[in-house]
């Protein structure tokens, strides 16, 4: 497939390493959108990197780009943790989010399983419909050929990752769960298991825990990171976790070693949270003792 695409500098550079970005990556699955690919400080176009996907790319580097007026950072916090070698060199790949978030990052199987009156709940007044297969066959089938084309990116699961919060970590979940053979892991920070339905039950978020607990991978080549904070929104997630965590205990997974939970108290909904304890999955999932040069 031809992609029409501009390779540039961002208007604003980060604060560590330096950014690309792609003004209107163009797809036959999704809406045309910005993606932001960002390389490490001392980048050396001749070694071999392991690649991030990460959504919500506006609210990963510029403040003055986030929804909230606050990034993850994640340019500074790489930088810190590839210095200290407990991370791998890794390339990021920003994806911007579009009008259409919701049905993007909510998975097929989430909102299928459930009863029909639930859907009709969810659905609201909309006529829509979850568009993650198609968000996921994006990433999968062009956005990644492009960056391990374009980039020197270690192109094996070991070495391919995706991130998210939020719903961001319910599609994350659900990229493992389809692409096993593409992803070595993913990183789901305070996952919207309830699906924006009633928060205080499992009617919404036991559905697509079963589905995950059929279709992730057995562990071995895979890791699986999970966290909620206790505040706000995130207070409701600990019912819906404990029973995606009974599930990873279930496929076989082992805390600390392939899969991790954890629990940040006094933590919230938002990105100076998700800022604060980035550093945690980024160390699980990309570990530097881990690293795999095979591509």
């Amino acid at each position: 497939m031809m992609l029409n695409v501009t390779i540039g500098s961002q208007r604003k550079a980060p604060q560590q390493g330096s950014l690309h970005t792609i003004d209107s990556f163009a797809s036959k699955y999704v809406d045309a959108r910005r993606v932001d690919v960002w390389l490490p400080a001392n980048y050396l176009p001749l070694e071999k990197y392991a690649v991030l996907y990460m959504h919500d790319g506006q609210n990963l580097f510029d403040p003055e780009l986030s929804f909230s007026g606050v990034s993850w950072a994640v340019d500074k916090t790489l930088k810190k943790l590839i210095n200290q070698q407990k991370v791998r060199p890794t390339i990021v790949v920003g994806i911007w989010n579009t009008p259409k978030r919701y049905w993007e990052y909510l998975p097929e199987p989430a909102y299928q399983m459930l009863p029909t009156s639930l859907r009709k709940v969810l659905l609201g007044k909309q006529r829509a419909k979850p568009l993650s297969n198609n968000y996921l066959q994006f990433i999968t089938e062009e956005l990644k050929p492009f960056v391990d084309a374009n980039y020197p990116a270690l192109s094996d699961p070991e070495n391919t990752f995706i991130m998210g919060s939020s719903m961001g970590g319910l599609i994350s979940s659900y990229a493992l769960g389809s692409y096993p053979d593409v992803f070595g892991g993913a990183g789901c920070l305070s996952t919207h298991w309830p699906l924006s339905g009633d928060v205080t039950n499992l009617y919404y978020s036991k559905p697509y825990i079963d589905w995950l607990q059929q279709h992730l991978p057995a562990p071995g080549r895979h890791r699986m990171y999970f966290d909620y904070g206790t505040e706000q929104l995130d207070a409701n997630y600990e019912m819906h976790q404990v029973k995606m965590d009974e599930a990873m205990r279930e496929i076989g997974y082992t805390p600390g070693e392939n899969w991790l939970t954890y629990k940040a108290k006094g933590d919230n909904h938002n990105e100076l949270s998700w800022q604060k304890r980035l550093p945690i999955p980024l160390e699980f999932l990309l570990r530097a003792n881990s690293v795999n040069n095979s591509s």
